[in-house]
């Protein structure tokens, strides 16, 4: 059975998958003040992060059309599976679901499996990679969801960033009840419980924000010769080498991968900022 993973443009793909007819990213818009872009294959993080840094007002995201994702799951795939933005940070999740009841009223029914992925960046890609290696194997449909699923229900996300003012005047922060104030050089180790974003730590300089978030994710990960790493970072590069560097540390996971965020994760991680998914 021939099949179509679709994720929105929170998520990215390695490069060896990017022009895969397999993969389809359905795009979100940008804005930055006039400047109003779509967050597709042309993203250009420095560009964008010149025009975060010189607009005095904050970024903002839009999601996709249901009618976006209704024209990506017109194909000839049997199956279809689309990871999305955590639906407690955005509407892309209910926007793909609007668009397969289009879909199904237009075309007919079709096996279409939309997850929310109570996450974002890395963490679609980790269960979008999911999806193809389990399509790979051979596995039927309705098995193949049910561990999306379970694993959607057991991955953890973590995040450090230097600037946390886009997530908060976008509404984002609703379940922080306090934050310090950057200028003391307090970084908190963020996580997603559920989906909505919640501090765990908070340490005084990002390099030791990163050895607190190694040490916890090492702690809270079982079976790790078994699990995919997935570091995004904006602008940050030897922040997730020594965020790689540290995990090494713990123990010998089955893969550790390092990806440049697209637009909307550049747009809430904002320059500097690292995100892991595993």
């Amino acid at each position: 059975m021939s099949y179509k993973i679709i994720l929105d443009s929170c998520g990215e793909l390695p490069k060896e998958f990017r022009n895969d007819s397999r993969f389809e990213r359905v795009p979100l818009g940008l804005e930055v003040g006039d400047y109003c872009i779509v967050d597709d294959e042309a993203f250009d993080q420095k560009v964008f992060l010149e025009k975060v840094a010189a607009c005095p007002t904050c970024p903002k995201s839009s999601c996709p059309s249901p009618q976006k994702f209704m024209e990506a799951y017109h194909c000839d795939a049997d199956h279809v599976y689309v990871v999305t933005l955590s639906s407690k940070l955005s509407g892309s999740y209910n926007s793909a679901e609007l668009g397969r009841r289009l879909y199904e009223e237009t075309y007919g029914e079709k096996d279409i499996y939309i997850v929310d992925s109570r996450s974002a960046s890395g963490g679609e890609t980790q269960i979008a990679l999911l999806a193809m290696e389990l399509e790979e194997k051979g596995l039927d449909y309705d098995t193949i969801c049910k561990k999306l699923t379970a694993y959607r229900n057991g991955m953890k996300t973590y995040f450090i960033l230097d600037n946390l003012e886009t997530l908060r005047k976008n509404g984002r922060l609703s379940n922080v009840k306090a934050l310090i104030a950057s200028t003391l050089n307090i970084k908190p180790v963020m996580g997603a419980d559920m989906g909505s974003i919640i501090q765990l730590h908070q340490c005084i300089g990002f390099k030791k924000a990163l050895h607190k978030l190694a040490e916890t994710l090492c702690k809270e990960v079982c079976d790790p010769e078994k699990k995919r790493v997935i570091i995004t970072h904006c602008n940050a590069l030897d922040r997730a080498e020594l965020l790689k560097k540290l995990l090494m540390g713990y123990f010998r996971f089955k893969e550790i991968l390092i990806e440049d965020t697209a637009g909307v994760s550049s747009m809430y991680a904002n320059d500097g900022g690292v995100i892991v998914a595993v």
